[in-house]
């Protein structure tokens, strides 16, 4: 396992219209490390941002998207990716990010 760091856990919100309808019910979506464990990305989130404290969070793995080159007939494929799903406690505060979305 890698030696990760909290702040390179997290890399980046996802912004869809699910992902927006699940804010309703303190449900964050973010793009994490393909190495993080759950327990990393709880003690990420309540780290970089204050006043949340994380209920439970959910993890996939998402393979990466066929692709072909423009032209030729060579084939490859984007490299794969994590998602996590992070879900506050009713009393925690809202992460900033997505407010005014």
């Amino acid at each position: 396992m890698a030696n990760i760091q909290y702040y390179d856990v997290i890399l980046k919100p996802v912004v869809t219209e699910k992902s927006m309808g699940m804010m309703g019910d303190k449900k964050y979506t973010f793009l994490v490390h393909p190495e993080a464990t759950k327990t990393q990305v709880k003690e990420a989130v309540e780290k970089m941002f204050n006043g949340t404290k994380v209920k439970s969070v959910n993890t996939m793995n998402l393979d990466g998207k066929k692709k072909r080159a423009r032209g030729s007939m060579k084939y490859g494929r984007t490299s794969k990716t994590k998602k996590a799903i992070v879900q506050l406690t009713a009393d925690s505060a809202d992460i900033e990010i997505f407010e005014g979305l």
